[in-house]
């Protein structure tokens, strides 16, 4: 994607929501691991602000979740399973 393209759907609405879903997905997986998971605990905390406010979070996780390689190759047209793996690839880098 170029800079203007990338720039263009890091405030793209529609794909905020898809990354929103993501989050909200894989905070509910978080919420349900073990707590033996390391950085449990940080991990934990995030995904209880997520759940309480998916859409703050989704802004804060969209502009970096376009910089994955994988959004970078496909854009808006990219998978949900990929989007998926993006979204938490990015989401531990964060932690």
């Amino acid at each position: 994607m170029t800079y203007d393209q990338s720039a263009a759907l890091m405030t793209d609405i529609s794909f905020r929501g898809r990354v929103k879903v993501a989050c909200l997905k894989f905070a509910d997986s978080i919420v349900n691991e073990l707590p033996s998971v390391a950085a449990h605990n940080t991990r934990f905390k995030w995904a209880q602000g997520c759940m309480m406010n998916p859409d703050n979070t989704a802004q804060q996780v969209q502009p970096p979740t376009v910089m994955d390689a994988a959004v970078q190759q496909d854009g808006a047209n990219i998978t949900d399973l990929a989007l998926q793996g993006s979204v938490e690839a990015v989401v531990n880098k964060m932690l």
